[in-house]
């Protein structure tokens, strides 16, 4: 099934329907997307990351777990599957696709399921509109970054801190003094998060980055310089994150931040990580609330926030809009997010047969 999962689309498996063989899976995946090749003109991606991704689904593993999740990433140019982050909008079709496939029953007017996603052992209880007794996917709810209104998809994760690196904070501290050598012996100083509530992160200033932080996706795209400084951060802070070298790897993603112009708590603009993303991912938005509220990291002073009891709303400003979400914090430490839930959308698009060379998958019929 071709599935759109909030802000990002791809097709959704069952695990079974795949080869078990990880390697030969990811053969048959890229041959699904058309990747590697910059159009993906011969498979069904859609020439971009946020369409260029892929679900499989299987029935719960783990006691009181109801689906096992294993998001995947591929990138249109390049010959890569990547399974090791999580996808906070493709979660939203988890469930849809669970329902329509039969892999899972309804429940009343609201169906809430358990997901543990595989790719770092999260688990999150995603919620979905069965009344009639199906998977209702019109509706009033809108989010940014795609067009029109839909059934609400409510996700609440449960357990995201170190979702990929070692814990909440993966160098011991909530800010890092890092000097960065660039090209032609140049070296560039600024303060940093490093942080990983759901998705790794390195956040800092658009201002220590030489942008306003409000530039259009068509800039910062167009920007080589800055992609260039970025990377050579982003490699550098992997290492003090305890990820090693990331040079292959999508993430940790690249977070710039700067004071609210819509407002809200702060804007964004987040590369994925070489790309600009046109909104904001799921868990990187979670991610950037969370760290709104940590006292000493690079958002203090430019997130203009309000903590009232146990809660905090935290509007993300992003490129196309803004993406809230509701943190649940302890009473007796208002920096330890105890929860953090969201809202999503999410369409069945279309569902049918992928093609892929028969040579590839020797057997298969």
């Amino acid at each position: 099934m071709l599935m759109r999962g909030g802000t990002s689309k791809g097709p959704f498996f069952k695990s079974s329907d795949l080869p078990s063989d990880p390697a030969l899976r990811d053969r048959v995946l890229l041959a699904a997307m058309g990747s590697p090749d910059a159009r993906q003109i011969d498979g069904l991606g859609g020439a971009h990351p946020l369409t260029s991704k892929v679900g499989m689904l299987a029935p719960g593993s783990l006691p009181g777990v109801d689906l096992d999740f294993l998001f995947a990433q591929l990138q249109p140019d390049k010959d890569t599957v990547d399974t090791t982050p999580n996808c906070g909008n493709m979660l939203a079709a988890v469930v849809p696709f669970a329902l329509e496939t039969g892999m899972a029953a309804v429940q009343g007017d609201r169906t809430t399921l358990r997901v543990l996603t595989l790719n770092t052992g999260m688990q999150c209880d995603i919620t979905v509109d069965t009344r009639g007794g199906a998977v209702q996917y019109a509706g009033d709810a809108r989010i940014d970054g795609a067009p029109g209104s839909a059934a609400p998809i409510t996700i609440n994760f449960l357990d995201t801190a170190g979702s990929v690196c070692s814990g909440l904070l993966p160098t011991g501290k909530v800010r890092d003094r890092i000097s960065v050598a660039l090209e032609g012996e140049q070296t560039w100083q600024l303060d940093i998060t490093c942080i990983d509530n759901g998705m790794p992160l390195i956040i800092l200033n658009a201002a220590d980055a030489g942008c306003t932080g409000y530039e259009s996706v068509e800039q910062l795209n167009a920007d080589a310089p800055l992609k260039a400084r970025l990377e050579a951060l982003r490699l550098q802070a992997s290492v003090l994150m305890g990820l090693g070298d990331v040079s292959k790897k999508n993430y940790p993603k690249m977070t710039l931040i700067a004071p609210p112009r819509e407002g809200g708590t702060l804007a964004t603009r987040s590369f994925i990580p070489h790309v600009c993303h046109d909104a904001i991912g799921v868990l990187a938005a979670v991610t950037v609330a969370t760290a709104c509220v940590l006292r000493g990291s690079v958002c203090e002073g430019i997130a203009q926030i309000a903590v009232s009891g146990d809660s905090c709303l935290v509007s993300v400003e992003h490129p196309s809009g803004e993406f809230s979400v509701d943190l649940g914090l302890d009473p007796d430490n208002p920096q330890n997010v105890t929860r953090a839930a969201l809202l999503r959308t999410a369409r069945l698009l279309m569902r049918g047969e992928v093609m892929v060379p028969s040579a590839l998958w020797p057997g298969h019929p």
